[in-house]
This record gives C-alpha cells, sequence and structure tokens, in this order.
C-alpha cells in the first residue's frame, strides 16, 4: 500500500507534467490500436523515447560537480553581515546548464538562491551578504544544487557538504556610566584610590624611585622617555556583581523586536559588558529553556560565555523569579551586588530581593514597564514596593532609549515621590 501510494503521490502530486506525458501516450497507444493511425503510433514512440532520454538529462547534468562554500565566520554580532562565497566547479567535458544552486538557511533575510550555466570544465563563484537582524543559533546549508530536463518532466536535487551553524550574539549599548550600589569595599565606588600594592589596575606611571621594585618598571615608558619609569596602581574592586535575567514565560509580553525579551536580553549584555570592561567580576543567571549560570569571572572570555548565553535565551521558563533568587541566594554574599532585570508585575519577588538585602547583599533592578509592551497590568506597584525597600531602581519603557534609560539610576527618594504621587 505505501509503494502504490508514493507512486500516486509521484505521478499526480510531485510531477504533473510526467503525468500528462503518461496519459497522452496510453492515449496514443489505445487510440492506434484501435485506428491504426499513423500519428499516434508516432507520438508513442516520441514519448516512450523521450522520457527515458529527459531522465537521463537530468542526472547526468547533476554529475562531475563540485561545491566549494566559504563560510567566513561562526559568531556574528546582531546587526552585523554574515558573508559566504559560494564556487561551483565542473569537472565533467560537458555543460552543466540550469543549475539552481541554494544555500538554505533559517536565518532571517539570508537568500543564496542562484540559477547558473557552468561551461565544461569550467566554474563560477559568487559573494552572498546576508543582513542579520535577531539573534540566535542559525543553520546555514548544507548546499542544494537542483536541475531537471528542458521539458521539465524530472527534478533531482543532490546536497553538498555539512550544516554550518552561526551563532548570533545580542547587540549590546556601550553605557558611558551605570550606577549600582557599591559593596563598601576598599576598591569599590566611582573613584578608586592609587596604592601600593601591585593589582591588575595599572593607572599611570611615575619615574623611578630608590627602592622600587623592578618587576615594578614599566619597559615601553622606560624606552620612550629614556629613563626608568615605574606603573602606578590602583585598588582592585573585588565585589561581584550578579545579573539575574528573568526568563519566566508568563512575565513576558510584545512580539519580535518590541518584545519585553528582547529589551531585557540588550540590557543583560549592555550591563555585563559594562562592567566587565571596567575589570569587573561578573556573573550571569537564568531560567529559560534550562537553568544558566555562568560564575562570576572576569575578562574579556567571560563577556563571550556570557553573550553565547544571552544568544539562546528563550523567555520559555516556569519558575518564578523569587523563586530563582531563593534557590539560589547561597551564591551571594554581603562582597556582592545583584542586579535584576525582569518585566514582572508580580510584587512576589520583591520580597525575594529583601531576604537578600537583610544579609548586606546589595541590589538594584532595572524594571521594565510591561504596560508599555502590550500588557494588561501596570509595574507601577512593582515600582512602589521596590522604593519601600530602598532598591536601586531604573525603569525602562517600550521606545526608550537604552543608552538615556540606563545612563543614571533613579535615586531612591525620586522613587518615592513618585510612588507617592
Amino acid at each position: 500500500m505505501r509503494g502504490i501510494a508514493r507512486l500516486w503521490r509521484s505521478l499526480f502530486v510531485t510531477n504533473r507534467s510526467l503525468t500528462a506525458v503518461v496519459l497522452v501516450f496510453v492515449a496514443c497507444i489505445v487510440i492506434a490500436v484501435a485506428t491504426g493511425f499513423w500519428l499516434t503510433w508516432r507520438l508513442a514512440y516520441v514519448a516512450m523515447l523521450g522520457v527515458p532520454l529527459a531522465y537521463a538529462w537530468s542526472r547526468v547534468n547533476l554529475g562531475g560537480i563540485e561545491i566549494v562554500p566559504e563560510r567566513e565566520s561562526d559568531r556574528l554580532q546582531e546587526g552585523g553581515v554574515f558573508e559566504e562565497r559560494i564556487t561551483v566547479r565542473n569537472r565533467s567535458w560537458f555543460a552543466k546548464i540550469w543549475l539552481e544552486v541554494d544555500d538554505p538557511s533559517d536565518m532571517p533575510g539570508h537568500q543564496a538562491k542562484r540559477v547558473v550555466t557552468i561551461p565544461a570544465r569550467g566554474s563560477k563563484s559568487w559573494r552572498v551578504r546576508s543582513s542579520v537582524t535577531r539573534r540566535g543559533l542559525y543553520s546555514v546549508g548544507p548546499v542544494e544544487v537542483t536541475t531537471g530536463d528542458p521539458f521539465g518532466l524530472f527534478r533531482h536535487t543532490r546536497r553538498f557538504g555539512s550544516a554550518h551553524n552561526v551563532l548570533v550574539y545580542p547587540r549590546a549599548v556601550e553605557l558611558p556610566s551605570f550606577s549600582v550600589p557599591a559593596a563598601n569595599l576598599p576598591g569599590e565606588g566611582r573613584f578608586r584610590r592609587r596604592t601600593h600594592y601591585v593589582t591588575p589596575n595599572a593607572s599611570g606611571v611615575r619615574p623611578y624611585e630608590f627602592g622600587d621594585s623592578f618587576n615594578r618598571i614599566h619597559w615601553p615608558s622606560t624606552a620612550r622617555t629614556g629613563e626608568l619609569m615605574v606603573k602606578l596602581f590602583e585598588l582592585d574592586p573585588a565585589s561581584d556583581i550578579w545579573v539575574i535575567l528573568d526568563l519566566q514565560r508568563d512575565v513576558h509580553c510584545g512580539e519580535g523586536d518590541d518584545s519585553t525579551e528582547e529589551y531585557a536580553v540588550r540590557i543583560a549584555a549592555s550591563v555585563a559588558r559594562y562592567f566587565l570592561m571596567a575589570n569587573r567580576t561578573v556573573g550571569f543567571m537564568s531560567f529559560g529553556r534550562k537553568f544558566d549560570v555562568q560564575e562570576a569571572e572576569r575578562g574579556i572570555q567571560q563577556y563571550t560565555r556570557i553573550l553565547e548565553s544571552l544568544a539562546m535565551a528563550r523567555a520559555w521558563g516556569d519558575v518564578p523569579l523569587g523563586d530563582l533568587l531563593a534557590n539560589e541566594s547561597r551564591r551571594f554574599g554581603r562582597h556582592t551586588t545583584v542586579v535584576v532585570i525582569t518585566p514582572s508585575t508580580d510584587e512576589a519577588w520583591v520580597e525575594g530581593l529583601g531576604a537578600l538585602q537583610q544579609r548586606g547583599v546589595k541590589l538594584a533592578a532595572i524594571l521594565l514597564e510591561a504596560g508599555t509592551f502590550g500588557a494588561a497590568e501596570s509595574s507601577l506597584g512593582v515600582f512602589a514596593s521596590l522604593a519601600g525597600i530602598d532598591v536601586f531602581t531604573y525603569m525602562v519603557k517600550r521606545s526608550d532609549d537604552l543608552l538615556a534609560a540606563l545612563g543614571s539610576g533613579t535615586a531612591v527618594d525620586e522613587v518615592r515621590g513618585v510612588a507617592d504621587a
């Protein structure tokens, strides 16, 4: 039964031109046998010989082909350009006519289809540029070559190579300043103090003085000035910054680039970038499709790991933010600053922040105004609750410029004034 169904689908659904030829052939045979008319016999001979020749043509046209896709990168930033070069080589002594070459992908905006004719022992190549407009993990390839016969009776497709994964990082805003409560460590805050200890933060150079250690000599400056110069160091801000992204399914709203999910991911990337560029120790936590945690570290590699997590982040989680804070509270101590990013209008998670605050954890919240993204409820109630426990709060609305919205925090007294009003 499956064989009959496959034959029926092949003849009457996917290849209707061949079906028409077969019906004409059968009709010619019946008429020729019944009447002996010479024209119907010749039409039957043409159909009987033409169909195998068309099939052979379509198969031979795919032989001797070599495809070389050159993809320059597998890591991109949202808003960047994905480039690849596709080269088709014909190794046979016959020209390849009307080859439909495509490099299929689920990447939005990626179009690589082209129809080419390759001369005998020749080649043709072209470059494809696609603007990447959305973060995520995408698959490109394998390259597909489709061809057929001049009568359109048969179409055959052959795949070359394997799939190539492209990870697109979210776009981060370069924040000139971003304020959070200090954890009261020696080097904490906006201004650093110089120290005679060797730390990772070198602030400048000065002339060598008697008693200076030789491992503090800055040799490039010494070569440039012609006298010994030593490095000046600053106290290292040793507190940890934890960025917690709320990915609970029920609290997010909106679609596409105007969704709370995309805004929250972009904000998380921007905040992580700001602190890591300042040589701070940053950790990341979220619960979307799975629990994702990046332990607090510093450096460009940590930023890359956080971007990889954010590229795959989806608001598919079923764990409320309050439960996540309670379950993972052991990670946060007195020398930790926690930055929470959420559009949640449920005030229950504010109690979780209050419990952390009682243990000496410094807190900051970036609250997405869900009402401006299409939610039925407003975030003003959560805004007032955060003001009640003195949490340093930012409010971000739809269409806000993140550079302006996160450039300065909302003072607690101002928050109270808004809440009282």
